[in-house]
C-alpha cells in the first residue's frame, strides 16, 4: 500500500543585529503619524526559515542526509547574509535571503521565511543646546508588545527564485481608550448576562496585516511606495482615538478603510483582535466618571476582518471588498 508525505524542516528564531544598514528614506507621509523614515543603525530581527520538497524525504524513510541543508547551516546563513544586505526593510531581507537559498541549493524548491523585528529604538539623549536627539549608537531594549513582521513563501519556477505569497504585519499592539466605545443592541436570551454599555473603556490587543498589489513595494526600491509598520500602528492608533464605535468589528472595519484609503498600493488587510476589555468594579458617587476596573474573567472575545479591494474586469482596482 502507497504512502503519502508532506515534510519540511528549518531553523527558528535565528536572531540576528546588523549594525549600519542602509537608511530607510523617502516613505510618504500620512497626516496620522510623524513616522518619515529610519536610520536603521541597528537593523534587529528574529528569523524562521522552513524548507518543503520530497528531496528530502529519504532522511526520513532511509536515513540518507545527503541532501540535508543542516539546520545550523541554515542558522550560518541566515546570520551571514545579515552582512551582504544592502537593503532596508525586513520584507527585503527575507526575500534576499529566499533567493539566495534557492540560487545555492539545488534541492530546494520551495521555502517559507518568517521575520519578526527586535525593536531597539534609539535613545534620547542631550544635545548640549537644551534639547534632545536620537542617539546615533545607543538603543534601549523598549519591551514594547508591539513589533513588526513579514512572512515570505517563495519556490523554484523555470530555474529562477519567484515570490508565490508575501504578508507584512504589524503585531502585539495594545490600545486603551478610556471613553468613546460602547456596545448595545446585540442579540440578548435566557443565555445572556452581559449589561448594554452605551460607554465603555475598551481595551484591546491587535494584530495587523497587508499585502501589496505589487510584492516588490515591499523591498522599497521606491520608498514612496513601501508601508511602514510605523505609520500603519499609527493609523490604527489615531482611528481608535477618533472614532466612536458600537462594537470591536465596527473599529476594526474603520481601520481597515482608512488604511486602504491611505494606501492605494495595498490589496489587502487582515485583522486579528481581542477583547481585553475591564470589567466595572466601583464607580464614584461625586463624579460618575471617576470609576474603577479591573481583570475580567479570563476568557476573551475574538474578532477577525478581512478586507480586499475589488478589482473590474480590467484587472484595476477599484474599492475594497470587506
Amino acid at each position: 500500500m502507497g504512502q503519502e508525505f508532506e515534510i519540511s524542516y528549518g531553523k527558528m528564531r535565528v536572531p540576528v543585529y546588523r549594525v549600519f544598514a542602509r537608511p530607510l528614506k523617502g516613505v510618504m507621509p500620512v497626516p496620522e503619524s510623524s513616522f518619515l523614515g529610519r536610520e536603521n543603525c541597528l537593523f534587529a530581527a528574529e528569523v524562521d526559515i522552513e524548507v518543503f520538497g520530497d528531496e528530502f524525504l529519504p532522511a526520513y524513510t532511509v536515513g540518507d542526509n545527503s541532501m540535508v541543508v543542516a539546520t545550523d547551516s541554515m542558522k550560518n546563513i541566515v546570520i551571514r547574509q545579515a552582512l551582504d544586505f544592502d537593503g532596508c526593510t525586513i520584507e527585503d531581507y527575507l526575500h534576499a535571503l529566499g533567493a539566495h537559498f534557492i540560487a545555492t541549493y539545488e534541492q530546494v524548491h520551495d521555502i517559507r521565511l518568517a521575520i519578526r523585528e527586535l525593536p531597539f529604538p534609539p535613545a534620547l539623549v542631550p544635545d548640549r543646546e537644551g534639547g534632545f536627539v536620537e542617539s546615533k549608537v545607543l538603543h534601549l531594549g523598549s519591551g514594547r508588545a508591539d513589533h513588526a513582521t513579514s512572512r515570505l513563501e517563495m519556490k523554484r519556477i523555470d530555474g529562477a527564485p519567484r515570490i508565490v505569497a508575501h504578508e507584512s504585519g504589524r503585531v502585539g499592539l495594545r490600545l486603551f481608550k478610556i471613553t468613546g466605545s460602547a456596545f448595545t443592541r446585540f442579540l440578548r436570551d435566557e443565555y445572556t448576562t452581559l449589561p448594554e454599555r452605551q460607554d465603555r473603556p475598551l481595551y484591546i490587543f491587535l494584530d495587523v496585516f497587508w499585502t501589496y498589489g505589487d510584492c516588490n513595494d515591499a523591498f522599497a526600491e521606491h520608498p514612496h511606495r513601501y508601508v511602514p509598520a510605523e505609520q500603519v500602528h499609527d493609523i490604527c492608533a489615531a482611528v481608535f482615538a477618533e472614532f466612536v464605535s458600537e462594537s470591536i468589528q465596527h473599529l476594526v472595519h474603520e481601520m481597515g478603510k482608512r488604511l486602504l484609503e491611505r494606501f492605494p498600493q495595498l490589496a489587502e488587510v487582515r485583522f486579528a483582535a481581542q477583547n481585553r476589555t475591564r470589567d466595572p468594579f466601583h464607580t464614584s458617587e461625586d463624579n460618575p466618571e471617576v470609576r474603577v476596573y479591573s481583570d475580567p474573567f479570563p476568557a476573551f472575545g475574538t474578532i477577525t476582518l478581512r478586507m480586499a479591494r475589488e478589482t473590474d474586469v480590467t484587472g484595476e482596482a477599484t474599492q475594497w471588498d470587506g
